[in-house]
């Protein structure tokens, strides 16, 4: 049934949405030194785009450092280089075997800052839901117009997207509360 098949198609797309949010927050800063900041960097890895995790183990041996030991020390150059190009804003150390992270700790300043950048990349989450919901309500007008489904199945299909969506808003709005009281929390 072409209603079902919408339906399905527009969860998808919000669940891909959502877990591209997820992964944004992953690599804001949180005075915290987490592996996830650098885990999915990518690198040229003999000619291809490859993540960190693939190639080094990244381990947090205390609350400000990051340790990155790569399986092949030849990837220890391209790392660094990653690094340095991100917008973490950190300085790596690289000693020919493991690169060291210090992560300094975030001043209140900063933390709000973070704070405001977290909320956008929230809200930029929320729209794009929004617009999923949008296109996918076109989609069910449209089989209704072209008489493909009946009215009654068309609203249904309405609520069942808008239900839809506003799940996934909930979701974003704990994930930026959750990030919100990492990024506060000392």
């Amino acid at each position: 049934m072409p209603v079902k098949g919408v339906i399905s198609q527009t969860e998808s797309l919000m669940k891909k949405a959502e877990e591209a949010l997820s992964r944004e927050f992953a690599e804001v800063r949180t005075g915290r030194a987490q592996p996830s900041l650098v885990e999915d960097m990518h690198i040229d890895y003999y000619g291809t785009m490859t993540p960190v995790k693939q190639v080094a183990s990244v381990v947090s041996p205390d609350p400000s450092t990051l340790l990155i030991q790569a399986w092949d020390p030849s990837a220890l150059a391209e790392i660094e280089k990653a690094i340095l190009g991100s917008k973490l804003g950190i300085t790596p150390n690289n000693d020919g075997k493991v690169i060291r992270l210090s992560i300094p700790p975030l001043s209140e300043e900063r933390r709000k800052e973070m704070a405001k950048v977290v909320k956008d990349m929230a809200e930029k989450g929320r729209i794009t839901l929004r617009t999923i919901r949008r296109e996918a309500n076109e989609r069910i007008v449209k089989l209704h117009k072209d008489s493909a489904v009946s009215e009654d199945l068309s609203f249904k299909a309405q609520e069942d997207i808008q239900k839809l969506t506003d799940r996934f808003i909930k979701d974003v709005d704990v994930m930026l509360e959750r990030k919100n009281k990492e990024l506060l929390t000392l």
